[in-house]
């Protein structure tokens, strides 16, 4: 199993900057490979696994260890497009709490202690992710993005947390979300606060 490898785009040891567990000490494994084709995507460099070196579990493990953070973040790309089993084995036996980051458009795979659903329109998630998802993450671009984000509130559970994003790119979009949880406090603003801090 520690042979097992994944494409990986990068590694790193930082703070959460987004959802639930922001401000948290973690490590970032992002795998390469994407089919879901977001146009204002931040990550584009994920979207071809072949571009990126191929890691060994153990090689994975080793960068852990030397970081001994709070949490580990595995996200990508679209990490589901692996079989995650291995790697969440692994890691998981290392006793640090595993964060699944996924668009939910491929099936689940591995054991983690909390999953990250960032439904995306252009590949949706498949039925069975819902009954799994700790929390709920929807970028909106534009006011009918609010529509497809309540779709995907209503197949969750009531006390899940749910955040609006902005599309980092398209700052009007920031007031389009501040209105729009004003008149539906349900809804909680999600910012990714990593990039107004300027880190990874």
């Amino acid at each position: 199993m520690a042979s097992i490898t994944y494409p990986v785009v990068e590694t790193f040891h930082s703070i959460q900057g987004e959802g639930f567990w922001f401000g948290t000490a973690a490590f970032f494994i992002r795998l390469a490979g994407c089919d879901v084709g977001c146009p204002w995507c931040d990550t584009k460099i994920s979207w071809n696994p072949k571009r990126h070196p191929q890691i060994t579990v153990a090689q994975l493990k080793e960068q852990v260890a030397a970081a001994q953070p709070k949490i580990i973040v595995i996200t990508g790309g679209e990490p589901l497009m692996h079989d995650l089993g291995p790697l969440t084995t692994g890691l998981k036996a290392m006793g640090f709490p595993l964060h699944l980051e996924t668009s939910g458009a491929h099936p689940l795979s591995g054991d983690f202690d909390w999953i990250t659903l960032s439904p995306k329109p252009f590949k949706a998630p498949l039925p069975e992710v819902y009954d799994h998802v700790s929390e709920l993450k929807v970028v909106i671009d534009q006011a009918t993005d609010f529509q497809w984000a309540e779709t995907q509130a209503a197949q969750i559970a009531a006390d899940v947390p749910k955040y609006l994003q902005p599309q980092w790119e398209n700052p009007a979009s920031q007031r389009l979300i501040f209105n729009y949880i004003l008149a539906h406090p349900e809804w909680r603003l999600g910012l990714q606060t990593h990039k107004f801090l300027g880190v990874q």
